[in-house]
């Protein structure tokens, strides 16, 4: 990061848009009637709403909708979460299908946007929008992310792109595509950084950078949030002011199920909606001041939260320079690749399947046998198998105990792959 070195109620969050390209929901909200609140399922070639827009303006239906494993795509109840079974990300173990990512529902009812409209031109420079393919499955987040360097480092947030296995990126000031590596995240602080890669695998150049705010935001500043609102790959800029800095919120996980702290963030009453997640928060001359991360849920007045911008690049920085800690993870997770059943026998966890092209695949392990240990350490929750697979790196060889469907004792040395994105 040569050229860009940093200077030195329940909220559901985050905000990446989801879809689904098999089986069609089974809940949908009504019609929408503004681009802005519009979010496209794309299935079967056809184009489905599950966000609508009533009478009024007033949002009903839910902004993001949870994916099933191996099933269909159902958007949640207002105020709630969910995720698929046991799904496929970082911690190595997985299952089929689900998001298996920091996404929470953004529900109505809510203001419709106030001041939002198409990004112009000048708005545009140093913004891409994100596409992560999730959990070797034809489930797909949008989101959005900042330029941080000529030659292709995008800062977004951790859940735009948690649990992806491939991610394409377009930016938006000049329509240039690419695929994106993954650098490191750091899902505890919700930042992530990618690096642009061409047709040929070599390192984008000649990009536009964002320009950084080298100031501090003061409550009252007026502010506009860009991002991939409802991942549709059209950047709309949203006005607003700042109502409040250093502000604490308990986001949910779906992956852990557990609640989540994200401190010192900027808050604003612009409309930020699903797939801003990443995008810049921008001040008054025009800079990147924060990186919209999450919002309100479940009350009429929508309240965005953003990260400020230096917090993030003091992560991004770390990531970049390698420095891996017990919540930045450097490159790909170790992955083992099995499919974990929802019932616990009590002496191991039981698989339901295997990922196809996984580390697991070809070993002998299969649907029905039950794993039990780890290179000797037992294995008795999911939780467990998670965190025995977590402290390995890609490459690495373990041993696997398992109990047949038969009820026979066995093991299996593995060689553990890249898997996708913590």
């Amino acid at each position: 990061m040569s050229d860009n070195d940093p200077q030195s109620p329940q909220y559901q969050a985050p905000l990446a848009a989801t879809d689904h390209a098999t089986e069609p929901p089974t809940t949908l909200a009504p019609p929408v009637s503004s681009f802005r609140r519009h979010r496209g399922l794309l299935i079967a070639g056809a184009t489905v709403v599950a966000l609508g827009i009533g009478a009024g303006g007033v949002g009903v239906g839910t902004g993001l909708a949870a994916l099933q494993s191996g099933s269909t795509s159902q958007a949640t109840a207002p105020g709630s979460s969910q995720n698929g079974n046991g799904g496929v990300g970082g911690n190595g173990t997985g299952g089929g299908g689900g998001d298996d990512g920091r996404y929470g529902t953004f529900d109505g009812p809510g203001t419709a946007s106030v001041g939002a409209s198409a990004a112009t031109s000048a708005q545009k420079v140093g913004v891409v929008t994100i596409v992560s393919t999730l959990n070797y499955s034809s489930a797909e987040a949008a989101g959005t992310g900042i330029i941080l360097t000529s030659t292709g480092e995008i800062l977004t947030n951790n859940h735009v792109v948690q649990g992806s296995t491939a991610i394409k990126v377009t930016v938006e000031s000049t329509g240039a595509s690419y695929s994106a590596k993954v650098v490191g995240t750091d899902a505890t602080d919700d930042v992530a950084v990618l690096q642009l890669v061409d047709s040929s695998g070599s390192d984008a150049t000649g990009l536009t950078k964002a320009t950084v705010d080298t100031g501090t935001l003061s409550a009252g500043d007026a502010v506009i949030s860009v991002g991939n609102a409802e991942g549709t790959g059209n950047l709309v800029a949203a006005s607003g002011t700042v109502t409040a800095l250093n502000q604490s919120i308990t986001v949910a996980n779906d992956v852990t199920g557990a609640d989540e702290k994200l401190s010192g963030l900027i808050e604003t009453d612009a409309d930020v909606v699903s797939g801003d997640s990443g995008g810049p928060l921008i001040d008054k001359q025009g800079e990147v001041a924060g990186m919209v991360t999450a919002a309100s849920s479940g009350s009429r007045n929508v309240t965005g939260y953003a990260i400020p911008i230096h917090s993030a690049l003091a992560i991004a920085k770390q990531i970049v320079n390698g420095e891996a800690s017990s919540s930045i993870v450097i490159g790909l997770p170790a992955f083992l690749g099995v499919e974990l059943a929802d019932a616990q026998t009590g002496s191991g966890v039981l698989i339901s399947g295997i990922v196809t092209g996984s580390a697991a695949a070809g070993t002998g392990l299969a649907a029905g046998d039950t794993i039990t240990a780890v290179d000797g350490a037992a294995v008795t929750t999911s939780d467990s198998l998670s965190s025995l697979i977590k402290a390995h790196a890609v490459g690495d060889r373990v041993t696997i105990a398992y109990t047949d469907a038969a009820g026979t004792a066995q093991q299996v040395t593995v060689t553990l792959a890249a898997g996708p994105a913590a």
